[in-house]
């Protein structure tokens, strides 16, 4: 298999997207996966990834080379981590959130990056889904588009629901996009309040001062800052 085809395997298991039959390996050929992603290994998401690397023949100790040093990468230490995972030269690199791959497309042009983010072509990071360009491809995870499909589920799982606290990161939303998820759950006589979140060490006093102030729902707004902390929350 070319690296090439190694690249389109790891794509569609990361977007989770129809399986990609993988083609008989090169004998003796290990093919090397460098990561920069701010959560431990064992994240659900990040074990059914390799999972399915490993229904398709990549495993470890065999013929896939993970490289070490990649996950629980804080941010003040992304650019060492870059550095080091750029000269091992491997044959693919996933990254995530948008902060972490755009660090490594300042540092290589040529080595196929991966990315996760919260939305790959609103963040930056490709052109578009369908023609990335350059050497960066990936998936939008939660999409700011899909914050009225998740308001409307959440309306739907709370009969009766009259007040609904919509969570954002305070340094990416824009008033707009919370004003359109306001009038959406006005025409349904359903109130939603803004709370503004800063940085992650504030999510569970906001929750906390939200449920006292008589909110009976929580929409989360899409941000890494509550994707990677979800598991604390």
């Amino acid at each position: 298999m070319r690296r090439r085809e190694f690249i389109t395997l790891l794509g569609g298991s990361a977007a989770a997207v129809c399986p990609v039959v993988a083609r008989a390996q090169e004998p003796g050929r290990v093919y090397r996966l460098g990561c920069l992603l701010p959560a431990d290994r064992q994240r659900p998401a990040y074990v059914a990834f390799f999972d399915e690397l490993r229904l398709h023949g990549f495993v470890e100790g065999r013929n896939l080379d993970v490289l070490s040093g990649g996950f629980e990468v804080e941010r003040d230490r992304i650019d060492a981590v870059v550095g080091s995972i750029v000269k091992a030269a491997p044959d693919a690199i996933i990254s995530g959130p948008d902060r972490y791959t755009r660090a490594l497309q300042e540092a290589t042009q040529t080595i196929p990056i991966l990315g996760m983010s919260e939305d790959m072509v609103a963040d930056g990071l490709v052109v578009s889904l369908s023609r990335p360009g350059g050497n960066t491809t990936g998936i939008s995870v939660l999409s700011p588009l899909l914050d009225g499909k998740r308001q409307d589920l959440l309306i739907e799982a709370v009969p009766g629901v009259r007040r609904i606290a919509a969570f954002l990161d305070s340094t990416r939303a824009k008033q707009e996009h919370v004003q359109q998820l306001q009038d959406a759950a006005q025409t349904r006589g359903i109130e939603v309040s803004v709370w503004r979140v800063a940085a992650s060490e504030e999510v569970i006093g906001k929750i906390n001062a939200a449920k006292a102030a008589g909110v009976e729902a929580i929409n989360f707004l899409s941000s890494p800052l509550f994707t990677v902390n979800a598991q604390n929350t």
